[in-house]
């Protein structure tokens, strides 16, 4: 990788400004409709699982009460909090914010079921990082084990990158690591030892299943995808040197944030690192196109889990020329990547295929890459019918949510729209916990 890449993404730092706090500068569309394919209904039958619901963080995410009060899920206001005084039971995970979604589901499954995060003894010596990270507690240890209603499982709620990262731990969980069952006959974690049907369902929402396009154009990862690093924390007041609590967890990469170091002495060293030049195990090349289609080929939706997507939708189509342009009410830092992907194509041979069908974007995501994965994928999609039986091992596509772009949909920080998205995921935990077992 080049050095523009670094200096791509150490401009990208001075973004992270204000996430999650309500912006008074940004404009708001003046219709509030909300359209989607299909609808959650309130009317739903009687609780049919307990299971807990974990939702997870998608790129330079936290878990609630990480930073300074400032949630990644409902910002302001704190969705874990509301679902929770609804009687669900709820954890928000804070788990690598710029890893790999390998890396980062090992560590989900450390934070889970507790212990040091074992990340296998082949895919760390074949990605060059250390095998062990960091030692959770672990917040549901009963997980996959026999209660008085059966095996303990939990619903996985995934934001953006996150979506990737509950899928890839869907697939270890059920299918374990070939290279570790063959090679490692001391210690292989059960993560990698498969059989584990823990996992009842797995709702995306704005996740890049498909990657985000990128420009054949420019130098390998070009400043565009780099822009999307920097909208995904957009609005977090993360970069004051005066604020230390922000971790990107990196530790395995031997840049563990050090007591009392700063901000910008700790973002430098990760981001000066020559890890950049040296390895696809990062979250950069996981959100690439090419690397999205690399991650569908083995990671499979499961026939006995319960797969659902929502996409979120803030372009328009310019009747002159049929690009997508963003609505008025996107964040400001997502109109340069939003303009770029509703008018980028791509037909060069070898390489993923754009065309006009990838237009219509969240400001970071295509509506197409949103709803399943596609490419390298052969997952099969229908959508969503709340009236109907739920299909387990297929992809229920549940819609889109218009005007709203990539961020607010989790940030939540638009008050006309508020109340909806809030109404959304409680509808969403409803659903889930009514499914029946």
């Amino acid at each position: 990788m080049k050095n523009s890449i670094k200096k791509s993404l150490i401009l990208m730092l001075a973004f992270i400004v204000s996430f999650f706090i309500p912006s008074t500068g940004t404009l708001v569309k003046a219709s509030t409709s909300q359209t989607q394919t299909s609808t959650i209904t309130s009317s739903l039958p009687q609780l049919n699982n307990d299971y807990p619901i974990v939702m997870v963080h998608g790129l330079f995410g936290w878990g609630n009460d990480e930073l300074f009060g400032i949630n990644y899920w409902g910002g302001q206001n704190s969705l874990k909090d509301l679902l929770t005084s609804k009687g669900y039971k709820v954890f928000t995970p804070t788990i690598g914010s710029i890893s790999s979604n390998w890396d980062r589901a090992c560590e989900l499954y450390a934070y889970l079921k507790g212990g040091t995060v074992d990340y296998g003894e082949e895919h760390s010596k074949k990605d060059g990082h250390s095998r062990y990270g960091r030692t959770y507690p672990g917040v549901y240890p009963e997980l996959g084990t026999i209660g008085p209603n059966g095996l303990r499982k939990i619903h996985l709620i995934g934001h953006s990158m996150g979506g990737e990262t509950i899928r890839v731990l869907a697939q270890l969980l059920e299918n374990g690591d070939p290279d570790e069952i063959k090679n490692n006959t001391k210690d292989i974690s059960p993560l990698f030892a498969g059989n584990h049907h823990w996992i009842d369902s797995i709702t995306t929402i704005g996740t890049p299943h498909d990657g985000s396009q990128e420009d054949e154009k420019q130098d390998n990862l070009e400043p565009f995808f780099h822009q999307i690093f920097a909208a995904m924390a957009s609005r977090g007041g993360i970069i004051y040197s005066s604020n230390p609590c922000f971790d990107f967890r990196m530790d395995q990469w031997g840049l563990k944030k050090q007591p009392g170091e700063s901000f910008d002495s700790y973002a430098h060293r990760v981001f000066s690192s020559n890890l950049w030049k040296q390895t696809k195990d990062l979250s950069i090349w996981d959100l690439s196109q090419e690397g999205a289609k690399e991650l569908n080929t083995w990671v499979k939706a499961q026939s006995d889990i319960y797969y659902f997507s929502i996409a979120c939708v803030d372009t328009h189509e310019d009747l002159l020329t049929g690009h997508q342009f963003p609505n008025v009410n996107m964040d400001p830092l997502l109109l340069k990547s939003s303009i770029f992907m509703g008018q980028y194509t791509n037909s060069t041979p070898g390489k993923v295929q754009v065309d006009s069908s990838w237009w219509r974007n969240d400001g970071i995501v295509s509506v197409r890459s949103a709803i399943a994965p596609h490419e390298g994928s052969t997952d099969r999609i229908i959508n969503y019918n709340a009236n109907a039986t739920t299909q387990k091992g297929v992809w229920n596509y549940m819609g889109e949510i218009n005007d709203v772009d990539h961020i607010e949909v989790v940030s939540q920080d638009n008050p006309i729209h508020q109340k909806y998205l809030q109404n959304r995921f409680i509808d969403l935990a409803k659903m889930l916990n009514n499914l029946p077992k």
